[in-house]
């Protein structure tokens, strides 16, 4: 942990890094773009720059063609929130993780003025955990109601979570007797190396969303790699929301649940 904690100060340590991570937390940018941004500083300085981001596990990379896409990877200032700030805080302050207004809004008719036609997302996220990836691909999936917060069931109602992980397979939240939402349908599995799933996640109407779980063994543990797609009538506050909702799901609940277990 301290390591994790000591690469992303370092990351954070100087202005042009601080500001490139405000740039890519609006959207992912090619290495050519960012430099744009700064035209008093050299593409070499710029790509030093990214190399100590992506050192920090702040910084997810897409090679996409002969271009390099940098994503933002907001789970590790999570853990640091949760490390240095979050415990010395009323637990509401947590109220940036508005994946919950999402599952619990779930009546009433969208406004078109609040709807952008044809708009797409797409969130890349990373996060160390100290354990086997078998270990975290079976907490990923068959124990997944174990740290899975977020909900669809009705307020109040009480739900069940199960997870097959083989193809066709249903990542499913049911309550009462045949009520229920499915989260996840399952296309392809690669044990213990990669699950794809299409899933609304909480989204409605017309909208197409996939997501998929990579583990890589790194350092002794697992670095969890998590790419969301969606397209479709989408609301702009959307990919703010469930980037945030990702951020807590795997950086805080899924890590914390795996790494006491192994304590």
């Amino acid at each position: 942990m301290q390591d994790e904690l000591s690469g992303v100060f370092k990351a954070l340590g100087h202005p042009i890094r601080r500001r490139i991570l405000d740039i890519l937390k609006e959207s992912p940018k090619t290495t050519g773009e960012l430099n744009e941004y700064f035209p008093e500083v050299s593409r070499y300085a710029i790509m030093k720059h990214l190399t100590i981001l992506e050192e920090g596990n702040l910084l997810v990379v897409r090679r996409e063609g002969k271009y390099r896409r940098n994503f933002l990877n907001a789970v590790p200032l999570q853990v640091m929130h949760n490390r240095w700030v979050g415990k010395y805080m009323q637990p509401t302050a947590n109220s940036l993780l508005n994946l919950r207004s999402i599952v619990e809004n779930k009546g009433g008719d969208i406004a078109m003025t609040a709807i952008e036609q044809g708009r797409v997302f797409r969130i890349e996220q990373e996060v160390f955990i100290g354990a086997p990836r078998e270990q975290v691909f079976q907490a990923l999936t068959e124990q997944a109601g174990d740290w899975w917060e977020f909900r669809l069931a009705p307020k109040g109602v009480p739900s069940q979570f199960t997870f097959d992980p083989v193809p066709g397979g249903q990542f499913i939240e049911k309550w009462r007797e045949k009520e229920g939402a499915v989260w996840g349908n399952v296309y392809y599995v690669n044990a213990p190396e990669e699950i794809r799933l299409h899933g609304h996640l909480g989204m409605q109407g017309a909208v197409n969303s996939s997501y998929t779980y990579r583990l890589i063994d790194k350092d002794g543990g697992t670095l969890l790699q998590l790419t969301h797609n969606a397209s479709g009538i989408i609301q702009e506050n959307w990919e703010q929301e469930h980037s945030e909702g990702w951020k807590y799901l795997l950086g805080t609940l899924l890590k914390n649940y795996i790494e006491k277990k192994n304590s």
